[in-house]
């Protein structure tokens, strides 16, 4: 009889790496909401045709547990599931605070 090979298929789960969630540095513009705040990200890039350096802007909503981030601090936000309508960020850390805002 010929030599027959037989592989066994072993159900050995297989490991999806977590991919890293993004994360974006921006000013916070309002915290009106409760738990919740806008960041406004910077974006700036070189324009394809005319090579001017151009500054685009993008408001996130990002959910804000303690209500800790005042307007004008600048932000740490880490993407997350969905967690309204609009919000799908959270913050992370205040990087910089305001000097000028006023704590009550």
């Amino acid at each position: 009889m010929a030599d027959q090979t037989t592989t066994t298929a072993t159900a050995v789960p297989a490991e999806k790496p977590q991919g890293q969630r993004k994360e974006r540095t921006g000013e916070v513009i309002s915290n009106k909401m409760t738990k919740t705040i806008v960041v406004r990200v910077e974006r700036r890039f070189q324009h394809p045709q005319f090579k001017k350096v151009v500054t685009s802007y993008k408001k996130f909503y990002a959910h804000d547990e303690k209500s800790e981030a005042r307007p004008g601090d600048r932000v740490l936000i880490q993407e997350t599931r969905p967690l309204s309508k609009l919000k799908r960020w959270k913050l992370v850390e205040i990087l910089e605070k305001n000097p000028e805002a006023v704590t009550a």
